[in-house]
């Protein structure tokens, strides 16, 4: 089995097509906190992930960076196949938060077969469109959604099964588009009411119910 049958929407490729981009293609592996790429640059590779995961985010002309999506393990960045299929240089930045281990498709090869290939067309565009959708539910968060139930989903959701949430005042910010200010007084309030307790660079989790209820609210 090679590294096209961990993506659906390539596995069902041509034989002769599949054989074309396993040629024309590299695995590459990239440390963790690696800036894959970043505003000003030109995209040289689609990116399809076998392990780790992209952070990609977006910094304001006055400094305030947000969060737009991770790219995981099966996906393609969505900022990557528009910048790639428009030639248009990247308006964000790509992290690694792990090491990264991924498949690198040189733009040539993505342009012929994105004009040959009608399956490789479909598994581009079915990628790039699921990705926007979730962009526009970040826009939606952002512009409609109370910062305070915002705060006490990425609580949870960071927490996982357990209580304990490590990061700073800062990251958490960044993961909501917000200021660090803005966040700290959320978080106290949350202390005051004994949801959490916090300590240098990490929130344990008091009342998990409670921030649930807030959460889905």
């Amino acid at each position: 089995m090679s590294w096209i049958d961990q993506f659906p929407g390539l596995s069902r490729l041509p034989e002769d097509i599949r054989s074309y981009l396993l040629s024309e293609s590299n695995i590459v592996t990239v440390p963790a906190d690696t800036v894959i790429f970043g505003p000003g640059k030109s995209p040289e590779n689609l990116l399809l992930l076998l392990e780790g995961t992209v952070r990609v985010q977006q910094t304001s002309d006055t400094g305030r960076e947000i969060v737009l999506y991770r790219v995981h393990a099966g996906e393609s960045c969505v900022l990557t196949t528009a910048c790639l299929l428009a030639y248009e240089d990247y308006s964000a930045e790509g992290i690694a938060e792990t090491q990264t281990r991924a498949v690198a498709i040189p733009r040539a090869a993505f342009d012929k077969l994105v004009s040959d290939s009608v399956a490789f067309r479909q598994f581009v565009f079915t990628a790039y469109s699921k990705r926007i959708t979730d962009l526009f539910l970040v826009i939606e968060e952002i512009a409609f959604r109370r910062l305070d139930i915002r705060l006490a989903h990425k609580l949870i959701e960071l927490a996982g099964d357990g209580d304990i949430v490590l990061s700073t005042h800062q990251k958490l910010a960044v993961e909501l588009g917000s200021a660090r200010e803005v966040i700290s007084r959320q978080l106290q309030e949350f202390q005051r009411r004994g949801w959490i307790e916090q300590s240098r660079g990490t929130i344990r989790l008091m009342d998990r119910d409670q921030l649930s209820g807030l959460a889905q609210s």
